[in-house]
């Protein structure tokens, strides 16, 4: 299969733009979800079980009204790839489903 293809500064860009609440940090796209912390909890025991399944895997950070994810493909050197932009995807509806708030 090898080592994903990183996208360009403008791809990244297109990307984003089709991904309301996402944001490009460094080398990682991220974003903040306003969420009760026992529904986080339960958000992240599922994206741990999607993420499992597509062997792509999001840094989250639960805080107790947040959970933030943080995407990036580590096999490309820490890059942002376009199976970042389908795991954001994917986080986003299993937040949804949990009754996530998205920050503005």
């Amino acid at each position: 299969m090898g080592v994903p293809k990183a996208l360009s500064d403008e791809e990244i860009a297109d990307h984003l733009a089709g991904l309301p609440g996402w944001d490009r940090t460094g080398h990682a796209i991220t974003r903040t979800y306003e969420i009760r912390y026992h529904a986080a909890v339960a958000a992240i025991v599922t994206i741990a079980d999607r993420s499992r399944r597509i062997q792509h895997h999001a840094d989250l950070d639960l805080r107790i009204d947040h959970l933030r994810a943080s995407i990036t493909t580590h096999d490309a050197g820490h890059r942002i790839t376009a199976a970042d932009f389908d795991l954001a995807h994917r986080i986003d509806a299993i937040v949804a489903a949990h009754q996530a708030l998205p920050l503005d």
